[in-house]
């Protein structure tokens, strides 16, 4: 980005830095405040925006591994200059100082909120959405391909436990968990056999009363490998006889038995063959793009019935509906929060982690009757964007409904197959690849899982210090220390998009009055960050009204009081209530029929999921018609298309 177009993101920083100011005016005075303005808006003229978006994040990274105990003070080595005597970088200096002592140790009582204040400002537009290059982008592909190289190189490996762990299991004096069996450690070979069979013990009686075939299929809401349209995703030109060997055709992709016998002819025409998966790279942020790769639709139809049956199955059993979660983040957050305090719990971050569970290590772990249907919806191969096309060493990349719920099984099974008491393996908290043990069981829970080939991100692990990190929150001492992270670019022209993203920047800027510690709003009073916000945008949208008059139904600003009179207003008799006329995000829907038997599929397999349909809920399935108005089976909403119009709310 051209430095003259970062004047936006230079005011929003200077606002908060003027926050800073407001709440440490003793320390970082009006003197340390205009330095601070002018050092950051010389920085962006010479960089660029980049020195907000990399180079100020670097440092809140190397502050995050200060905090956690991972690492001493080295700011001269990110080149950044220090304060005099001191390890400390000059830099927001007088806030540093409020936490650390010059040679780089916390002070006895260090400031949290000084944390939350230095966090904030260094990671303000860490993810903030820029374009990115194509280096960035055959970056990520490289590393995709090199995570399968790495898996590669393991399936020897693999192949040994394979023939080996049927005879370690045939040894009848090794009885019960493998926590009971110490002496069997020091043999690495037998240790991992016994690592194995405690894994598959634990997963066979998890899945002992699950039946795969109690499922409904559906259609996820991304794009397919096979290039269907939304409506065209009903009307089958393609199934793999993989699938229909273990769920039939006619039970599993038609509506009725009328359905079979009315289309009998064309579905005598259907291929059976195998489709590759599709690698997409999806904007994420300016570091660079995100790779999914998107399944072909009959492996995603029936993946998405699986993957909410093992959902059901996992938060529901006795032996994980503690540790293990897919629809609710809160467990690991507590998690997080308890453990920056008292020490007790250390956040596990694994790197790639949806790239490195190998199709041999679920194999290996997982219930054969189970493997099966597993592998009949799983995608052999994937194309890359440069026409390549790749064989999967891996059970499934990013964008396979399966993905998620078989890495945290896999990395669950693996934890507590070596949990040395039953305190342990109750404290173990996986969600996808946020996992949260016991202090004392890291060591060990990094080594097996690395054992096995997944890999540990160590640099955003937290295994020592007062800090921690899980599903989004960011826990000092105790007290939340996350970040408002903008990621919509600013734009000048009237977008749907930049309109309720920074309507909500602006809020969550404001906190929440007497917050408790724990609250991701506790300690935020970033007043003039947010009301900066509300300045640029009402230069733009115009007045927008506040959250009394909204009661949550359009975008609105907290912390404001909206002229009121300013807004057209009438009287509604038939809501008997006064309506006022507001800028409103609109999606507008696409209406496509289509023939009776696939409307009746879709309705079978969508409608109870639909938040507009009476009792449904959603759980990110299909695009389904907006939650305001009825389910139709001919109504679908495309994303990217919102619109901002002006109604009467």
């Amino acid at each position: 980005m051209d430095p003259t177009k970062s004047l936006d993101e230079l005011e929003i920083i200077a606002a908060l830095l003027t926050d800073a100011h407001a709440s440490y005016g003793v320390v970082f005075d009006t003197r340390a405040l205009r330095n601070t303005i002018n050092f950051v808006r010389n920085r962006v003229r010479s960089e660029g925006v980049s020195f907000l978006t990399k180079t100020m994040p670097r440092l809140g990274k190397h502050l995050d591994q200060v905090l956690s105990g991972a690492t001493e003070w080295n700011a001269a080595e990110l080149e950044w200059k220090l304060q005099d005597n001191s390890k400390l970088p000059r830099f927001l200096g007088e806030l540093f100082n409020l936490v650390f002592q010059p040679d780089g140790g916390l002070l006895p009582e260090p400031d949290a909120k000084c944390v939350k204040y230095i966090r904030q400002i260094l990671y303000l537009f860490y993810k903030y959405e820029l374009p990115y290059d194509e280096a960035q982008e055959q970056q990520v592909i490289e590393a995709f391909k090199e995570a399968e190289k790495d898996l590669s190189e393991m399936s020897p490996q693999f192949a040994v436990w394979h023939s080996g762990w049927h005879s370690i299991n045939k040894r009848r004096h090794i009885k019960g968990p493998l926590r009971d069996n110490e002496s069997y450690y020091e043999d690495p070979v037998v240790r991992q056999q016994l690592v194995i069979r405690e894994a598959r013990r634990l997963l066979n009686e998890l899945f002992a009363s699950f039946d795969p075939t109690d499922i409904t299929p559906s259609h996820g809401p991304g794009v397919v490998a096979t290039k269907q349209r939304l409506w065209e995703k009903f009307q089958w030109s393609n199934v793999s006889n993989r699938i229909t060997d273990l769920y039939p055709f006619d039970a599993y992709f038609c509506a009725s038995s009328g359905h079979v016998c009315d289309n009998y002819r064309s579905f005598d025409a259907v291929n059976v063959t195998d489709h590759s998966a599709r690698v997409l790279l999806v904007p994420k942020d300016s570091r660079g793009p995100r790779l999914i790769s998107c399944e072909p639709v009959d492996f995603q139809w029936i993946q998405q019935g699986l993957s909410r049956a093992i959902y059901r199955l996992v938060e529901s059993h006795p032996i994980t509906r503690l540790n293990v979660f897919f629809t609710d983040q809160g467990p690991n957050q507590r998690g997080a929060l308890i453990g920056s305090s008292t020490g007790r719990y250390a956040t596990l971050d694994l790197k790639e982690a949806s790239d490195r569970v190998h199709l041999e290590l679920v194999r290996l772990l997982f219930p054969e009757r189970i493997i099966a249907y597993l592998e009949c919806c799983r995608s052999a191969s994937t194309v890359l964007p440069s026409g390549e096309k790749l064989v999967l060493q891996k059970f499934a990349p990013m964008g396979s409904a399966l993905c998620f719920p078989i890495m945290a099984l896999t990395i669950w099974a693996l934890l507590t197959s070596v949990a040395p008491n039953a305190d342990t393996f109750e404290s173990i908290l996986v969600y996808g690849d946020d996992v949260i043990v016991p202090t004392a069981f890291a060591g060990s829970a990094i080594a097996i899982l690395e054992e096995f080939g997944l890999k540990v991100n160590h640099s955003k692990s937290c295994t020592k210090g007062l800090f921690r990190e899980s599903c989004g929150v960011d826990a000092f001492n105790g007290f939340n220390v996350t970040p408002v992270r903008l990621r919509t670019v600013w734009n000048h022209s009237p977008r749907p998009d930049v309109y309720t993203s920074w309507i909500s920047y602006a809020n969550s800027g404001f906190g929440t009055a007497n917050a408790p510690k724990w609250h991701a709003e506790w300690g935020r009073q970033y007043y003039a960050f947010s009301d900066k916000i509300a300045e640029k945008l009402m230069a733009i949208y115009g007045h927008i009204p506040d959250e009394d008059m909204s009661k949550k139904m359009y975008p609105s600003l907290r912390g404001i009081s909206a002229e009121r009179n300013l807004f057209a207003k009438r009287f509604n008799k038939h809501l008997q209530k006064v309506q006022y006329k507001v800028l409103v995000v609109k999606s507008p829907s696409v209406t496509h029929e289509i023939d009776g038997w696939s409307k009746l599929l879709r309705y079978f397999t969508e409608a109870q999921r639909s938040p507009s349909f009476p009792g449904g809920t959603s759980d990110g399935a299909a695009p389904l018609s907006g939650t305001l108005q009825p389910f139709s089976v001919s109504r679908y909403t495309k994303r990217g298309t919102s619109i901002l119009v002006r109604r009467w709310r």
